[in-house]
C-alpha cells in the first residue's frame, strides 16, 4: 500500500517541479523533496527518469482529456461555442496559476524529442488523440453552416491545437493573459468566424 501511495506522490511531485523546472532541470532528488518522499524509493516505482516522465505525461493528458470533455461533449451549446468554451476552460486554470504555468505536453514539445525517443513517440501519439474530438466539433460546425468548410476538420483542428499551444508558450514569457485573448479574438473574427446565416 505505502509504494502505491509514494508512487502517486512522486507523480504529483514531478508534475509541479517539471512545470517549474522542465524536464531537464527536474532531478529525482528534487522530485523527492518535493514529494517528501526518501529519493532511493524513486527506483522501487520507476525504472528511469524517461519512464517516470511517460508516466507524468500519460496522467497530465488524461486529466487534458477530461477538459475536452467538459467543453467539447456539452451539446446545450453550439459545436462553435464549445470550441470557445474549451479555451475558456484552458485560460481560467492558467489564469488560476498567475499565468506561470503553461501545459505539460508543450513544455515536453520542446524539451525532449531530441533526447528521448519513447517521450517523442508518445507526444506524437497525444497529438493524433488530441486532435480527433477538435475534429469532430469543427466538422459538426461546418455542417451546422456555423463555421467556413473551406478547409479539412483535421487541418483546422491542427491549426487550432498548435496555435494556441504556441499562445501557451508566449503567455509563459509574457506572464499574461494577453497572447491567449490575441489568439481567441483573432482566430474566431477569421478562420473560425461565425457564417452569415
Amino acid at each position: 500500500m505505502s509504494k502505491a501511495s509514494h508512487k502517486n506522490a512522486f507523480k504529483a511531485a514531478g508534475l509541479r517541479v517539471m512545470f517549474r523546472q522542465g524536464y531537464h532541470g527536474a532531478g529525482v532528488r528534487d522530485i523527492a523533496a518535493e514529494a517528501g518522499v526518501p529519493h532511493g524509493s524513486f527506483t522501487n516505482h520507476f525504472r528511469s527518469k524517461e519512464a517516470f516522465a511517460l508516466e507524468v505525461l500519460d496522467d497530465y493528458f488524461g486529466h487534458t482529456r477530461r477538459l475536452v470533455e467538459e467543453a467539447l461533449g456539452d451539446h446545450t451549446i453550439s459545436p462553435r461555442a464549445r470550441l470557445q468554451r474549451y479555451l475558456e476552460i484552458v485560460t481560467d486554470r492558467l489564469a488560476a496559476d498567475g499565468f506561470v504555468r503553461g501545459c505539460l505536453i508543450g513544455d515536453f514539445s520542446l524539451e525532449t524529442p531530441q533526447i528521448s525517443e519513447p517521450l517523442r513517440q508518445r507526444l506524437a501519439e497525444i497529438y493524433a488523440e488530441w486532435i480527433r474530438p477538435f475534429s469532430a466539433c469543427i466538422a459538426e460546425a461546418q455542417q451546422a453552416g456555423e463555421i467556413s468548410d473551406r478547409f479539412a476538420p483535421d487541418d483546422l483542428a491542427e491549426f487550432l491545437l498548435s496555435s494556441w499551444e504556441g499562445a501557451i508558450l508566449r503567455m509563459k514569457v509574457e506572464r499574461d493573459p494577453a497572447p491567449l485573448v490575441r489568439f481567441r479574438r483573432i482566430a474566431f473574427e477569421t478562420v473560425f468566424k461565425e457564417e452569415a446565416q
